[in-house]
């Protein structure tokens, strides 16, 4: 074992406690900062959302060693758990009932992270000396000295804007009032706020289509609910994802209910909409589309911008971070993830090698936030990484080098864009994996073996 290093973890989420389970594992000391009231603060803000991977991928394995001394039973592997199952069931007894108890800061907000006795300029010595970690508690401002550091702190608390040139929409912020973000609770705790009203959701990814598969079920039984669909991009399909495809059946089986709901016009569908201002219309919302010349408009009574997630690096400005210029993720780790090359929602593992910081030794970026504005993060992806980065502080390096991870598949992997799934009425069983004449994988299967006909009745 190394002797006793201080390794800063800032967040307490889900790839934040497993990290420190991992450096405890390592005979290392963790201290984890988290800015919310309790552990996995991010987590509970969107807890009425059933996660697309069941327990068996949920749970760190180190995370779980301590849970299993503390007398806990581990969930059914097979069951899809909802965010709030994810607390109550895991992270907070592994907060509470844990070692980890005794090291986690909640209500502590880092605020900046330096070295000591060295600004960004000053370099001779500089690897040698600890980080400082300035936070600032209910007491007013602290700092603690860190041999290493890890930051897990996320991004669900800043997301992108609804403007497409990454900037907010024209007022975007004058209507913040009747604008939410990611993946709201429309169906539960804000069913008042969206009931019988006109909704438009504006976003390709996973938030934006369970949100519209929600609003379409609130319709149900609250008429007059409308959902429309905002789409920067022209085809739709695009959104559709892997269907049967797909490893992680929960989210191909989302994507393929979503197709339904949108071929039966249960969704109305605005394509080649990139929001540029958002005005009132006599109290509801005049969403504006295009250069003034060739504007398009929706009326909405409220706006959900689900739009994906950019990392906050203000507190990291005095470290020297090399991150890729349009990701904001480790340049080693931006090509694997680069959306305009990959469309793929898993990536292959990764650790220490891909996200240290050459110029920064003994700092890491991990969790959500190494990915910078990529989108598709796995949980058990973030497992990995910490994992590596414990060995890797430890001096284990072989351990760090080592991959102890398989990830599942999405069935829609290709280099510069997402296979569609085809729009034809019927068609069952995911996209067409290889044969353009078939109409469904199922189908592709079955001709495969020399079948004729529709393999997927």
């Amino acid at each position: 074992m190394p002797a006793d290093k201080t390794v800063a973890i800032i967040g307490a989420g889900p790839v934040g406690l497993a990290a420190a389970a991992h450096v405890l594992a390592r005979g290392m000391t963790p201290i984890v900062l988290e800015a919310g009231p309790a552990a996995a603060h991010a987590v509970r803000q969107w807890q009425h959302v059933q996660l697309f991977s069941p327990w068996q991928f949920n749970v760190d394995k180190a995370a779980g060693r301590l849970l299993a001394a503390a007398g806990w039973n581990s969930p059914d592997p097979d069951v899809y758990p909802t965010g709030r199952e994810l607390i109550e069931d895991y992270l907070q007894p592994l907060a509470t009932k844990t070692e980890l108890s005794g090291v986690i800061r909640t209500d502590s907000r880092v605020t900046a992270i330096s070295r000591v006795g060295f600004d960004k300029v000053k370099s001779r010595g500089r690897a040698q000396a600890p980080f400082e970690v300035r936070y600032r508690n209910g007491k007013g401002e602290e700092t603690l000295q860190a041999d290493a550091v890890i930051d897990v702190s996320g991004t669900w608390f800043t997301p992108n804007p609804a403007g497409g040139n990454g900037l907010p929409a024209l007022s975007e912020q004058a209507h913040a009032d009747r604008i939410a973000y990611a993946m709201p609770d429309v169906r539960g705790s804000q069913r008042s706020r969206y009931a019988g009203k006109t909704i438009a959701v504006l976003g390709a990814g996973h938030s934006a289509i369970g949100t519209l598969v929600d609003l379409v079920e609130l319709a149900k039984d609250a008429p007059g609910t409308q959902p429309i669909w905002l789409l920067r991009g022209h085809d739709p399909a695009k959104a559709f994802g892997g269907g049967s495809n797909d490893e992680l059946a929960a989210r191909g089986e989302l994507g393929m209910a979503f197709a339904a709901l949108v071929r039966s016009g249960q969704i109305q569908v605005e394509t080649d909409f990139g929001v540029t201002q958002i005005a009132d219309a006599s109290g509801r919302l005049h969403i504006s589309a295009g250069a003034a010349s060739a504007r398009r408009h929706v009326i909405a009574d409220e706006l959900i911008v689900a739009t994906g997630f950019r990392p906050d690096l203000s507190a990291l400005r005095e470290l020297r971070l090399r991150l890729d210029p349009a990701i904001e993720a480790p340049v080693m780790l931006a090509p694997l993830i680069d959306p305009n090359e990959h469309s793929c929602g898993t990536v292959r593992p990764h650790g220490a090698r891909e996200l240290a910081q050459v110029d920064e030794p003994g700092f890491y970026l991990a969790g959500m936030k190494s990915y910078g504005r990529a989108p598709t993060f796995l949980m058990t992806t973030g497992y990995e990484q910490v994992r590596s980065i414990a060995a890797d502080i430890a001096g284990d390096k072989d351990a760090a080098a080592r991959v102890e991870l398989v990830l599942p598949e999405t069935g829609v992997c290709t280099r510069g864009g997402v296979e569609s799934i085809a729009a034809l009425p019927g068609c069952c069983g995911g996209p067409v994996p290889a044969r353009v004449d078939s109409c469904c994988a199922d189908d592709a299967t079955a001709k495969a073996a020399g079948k004729s006909g529709c393999g997927c009745s």
